[in-house]
């Protein structure tokens, strides 16, 4: 198995709570001793921890009939200090200092936000500190939020080029069938050519988690074409995170296609954060999905909708509205609708900068 030295390891909420819906303190424990052994070991790991909303509603009960966005509200900002105090106490005991980083949709979309808070991980990296990251549900409203925790560890995990993505849920892995069945089985290794699996899974979602086994294949799956390996594992086997430093790990394991650059992994998530869109014609259509990928002119746009900086994520569709792929902006809207369809213009999104869709 190749070394791994970079991990994104992710916790589900329903890892972290009992079935009685109280926050499994034995749990936190060993998964916090596990870590610790693989940081002893070199590795460089960040974590992506659900449970905030747990630990709110266990201190903090509230009416039934108050709304429900107030409900999750109260109970993510005062859970969250809970958890990560819980995590803090526990990781001072192991010698390790731990940092926290609440994140919205809008920092991995917005450039300048991107880059701050790659830079305040590698950061911490660097010193040996521990970055638990969770979504600021305080400040998110549904149309904001991430599918849920397993696309914020997935976009982790692109945005600080790690090699290994581990998605901790409270089954083994993906199964040929409902994992409660007797006669389903456990799908090991999931390799890039092979077919479609996701006729196999759940889409039922767990009791605390917002997303299901679905979007958890999703994510693996984007993860590991952009050269990520990728692990869905059960967070409740006692030491699993040791099976997986010595290489006995019982899940799924996808498989790894060639790293891609670090901002086309970025590119490559992009497709809820675009700020702007723009539709190519027929000529520029050919040009960017032939085998010699170019970049993309202003005399190949028919038009741009919305306002964008440099540095920006767009959307790039045909004039049938069909998805080609996702660039990084070179420059601004203005001067982008300025020189539409204008010869000898700079390239408004550089070939480097330009991540297409396979099925297109």
């Amino acid at each position: 198995m190749q070394e791994r030295k970079v991990i994104v390891i992710k916790i589900g909420s329903n890892v972290l709570t009992q079935e009685n819906g109280l926050p499994d303190l034995i749990r936190i424990k060993k998964l916090v001793l596990q870590i610790q052994n693989l940081m002893s070991q070199g590795k460089k790991v960040v974590l992506v921890s659900s449970g905030a909303v747990a630990f709110g509603r266990q201190a903090i009960p509230l009416p039934e009939k108050l709304n429900p966005v107030f409900k999750k509200q109260i109970w993510a900002s005062t859970g969250q200090i809970r958890l990560i105090n819980e995590y803090q106490q526990r990781f001072e005991k192991q010698g390790i200092q731990i940092a926290q980083i609440l994140v919205t949709k809008e920092d991995f979309r917005d450039r300048k936000h991107f880059l701050n808070m790659k830079n305040c991980v590698q950061a911490l990296l660097a010193q040996g500190i521990l970055p638990i990251i969770n979504e600021n549900d305080t400040v998110t409203i549904t149309e904001l939020m991430f599918t849920d925790n397993d696309e914020l560890a997935g976009l982790t995990a692109a945005m600080i080029d790690a090699d290994t993505l581990i998605l901790l849920t409270n089954v083994d892995g993906i199964y040929t069938g409902n994992p409660t069945d007797p006669a389903s089985k456990l799908i090991e290794k999931v390799s890039s050519s092979m077919p479609e699996i996701s006729k196999y899974i759940s889409a039922s979602k767990s009791s605390f988690g917002r997303g299901g086994m679905l979007t958890k294949y999703a994510m693996a799956k984007k993860s590991a074409d952009l050269g990520i390996q990728v692990y869905i594992a059960n967070g409740k086997r006692d030491n699993i995170l040791e099976e997986f430093a010595e290489g006995k790990i019982k899940c799924t394991q996808f498989e790894a296609k060639k790293s891609t650059h670090s901002t086309k992994k970025w590119l490559a998530h992009g497709a809820s954060y675009y700020k702007g869109e723009l539709t190519v014609n027929a000529g520029a259509k050919a040009s960017l999905t032939s085998e010699v990928i170019r970049s993309l002119l202003p005399i190949g746009i028919s038009s741009l909708e919305g306002e964008f900086s440099k540095g920006d994520i767009l959307l790039i569709k045909d004039e049938n509205g069909n998805k080609i792929g996702l660039g990084r902006a070179e420059y601004n809207s203005k001067l982008a609708q300025e020189r539409l369809g204008l010869k000898n213009q700079k390239a408004l999104i550089h070939y480097d900068y330009l991540y297409l869709f396979d099925h297109e």
